[in-house]
């Protein structure tokens, strides 16, 4: 059976980033990646306190919904995600899991008040996609401050990591693929 890595836009994030993610983690991960497009009620997880969607239901959401042929479904959105513990997530995925979903909504700089730069915003999008499906792979933080899956609180910390998992955590999604 072929592997397959779905995208699911949800509620319209910037197309032009869409094609930049979709190439960025079939080259990582090795799996074709395609776009998959399912009606999901999002309204149903939008917290009116906090102006934020639970990003864990979103999650329940797309396994719900997941293809029989699908390896791993990520969910990606312009959406202001949260988790009942944190303010926001860039993301959330299943740890050893088969989810995971990335929102640009904090990604894009006009969010701190800075001029808005599409490729810094495709670029930290496509490696918060990498980080939330490294979860999936059964990887934590890690400790080397380029690798892909080192934990990032702000945007900018995002920019100091590279697409790529270092030596010792790309072992371990190799490991997982084959």
């Amino acid at each position: 059976m072929t592997r397959k890595l779905y995208i699911v836009p949800i509620a319209h994030p910037r197309q032009e980033n869409l094609e930049l993610l979709r190439r960025t983690l079939s080259e990582i991960f090795t799996i074709p990646a395609e776009f998959l497009s399912l009606k999901l009620n999002i309204d149903s997880v939008y917290n009116i306190r906090r102006n934020q969607y639970h990003a864990t239901e979103i999650l329940a959401m797309l396994l719900r919904k997941m293809p029989a042929d699908a390896d791993r479904i990520i969910g990606v959105t312009n959406l202001d995600l949260y988790i009942p513990i944190l303010t926001f997530v860039f993301g959330e995925a299943q740890l050893k899991g088969r989810a995971a979903v990335v929102s640009c909504f904090r990604l894009r700089n006009e969010f701190y008040g800075l001029p808005a730069n599409n490729d810094l915003l495709a670029e930290r999008f496509a490696k918060e996609a990498v980080h939330e499906l490294g979860h999936t792979f059964g990887l934590i933080h890690c400790e080397n401050p380029t690798c892909v899956m080192h934990a990032s609180t702000y945007a900018e910390e995002i920019d100091l990591k590279n697409y790529q998992f270092c030596p010792n955590c790309r072992a371990v999604v190799n490991s997982k693929i084959r």
